[in-house]
């Protein structure tokens, strides 16, 4: 014959409801426990499983004299369902009032990552004159030997190069820096753009 289930702490719960709303009384801890194990509950589940009731405001409890009793009316478990399903009401205006505004963000947060002409010319700018400057790089090399004059033509012109380099990475890192500044909640979603068009640790300036 296989052994007998005990109550689960829900059921538990359940039966030493049923003690209070029976009778409506108020009773003390100790004669809590005498009474449990009628309902299945073993005299010392009884102090936890009261105080599960207590912490969830099904049973009361209050101090006179020396003594502590604890009492509970159906009226208890009605309250304490409206009360419930009041703060689940309060959660779920908040939460559609947050997926309002988070929603709101994101459409903010798409219009601050647009494209803009300026922006795209800077980056455009940018590439030739890297690349040009490259090419200057590679002239300079194989004319080392030449005539002086074309020479220092060239390195005038890798001067001017590397100005207008520095200039717009300059152009790029204020630009960088107002969208840091102006959507700071957006900063995750910014890196990852910056990464996507080269901008990322090794963007620096032309030595």
């Amino acid at each position: 014959m296989s052994k007998k289930r005990g109550l689960s702490l829900e059921e538990k719960r359940e039966q030493m409801l049923q003690i209070f709303y029976e009778s409506q009384d108020f009773y003390l801890l100790k004669e809590l426990e005498k009474m449990g194990p009628k309902k299945g509950v073993i005299s010392q589940s009884v102090k936890d499983v009261v105080q599960s009731l207590v912490d969830d405001d099904l049973v009361l409890k209050d101090k006179i004299g020396t003594s502590v009793y604890f009492w509970s009316l159906p009226s208890c478990a009605g309250n304490q369902l409206r009360n419930t399903s009041n703060k689940l009401e309060s959660d779920l205006s908040n939460s559609k009032k947050h997926y309002i505004e988070l929603v709101e963000q994101r459409d903010s947060l798409k219009r601050g990552r647009e494209d803009t002409e300026e922006r795209e010319a800077a980056l455009e700018e940018l590439k030739a004159v890297e690349l040009h400057h490259k090419k200057l790089k590679e002239e300079l090399a194989a004319y080392a030997d030449s005539d002086p004059a074309a020479l220092e033509a060239m390195k005038d012109a890798i001067d001017v190069a590397h100005a207008a380099a520095n200039r717009w990475t300059d152009n790029i890192f204020t630009l960088q820096q107002w969208c840091s500044t102006t959507f700071p909640q957006a900063k995750e979603q910014l890196e990852h753009m910056y990464r996507e068009v080269g901008i990322t640790e090794y963007f620096e300036y032309l030595q």
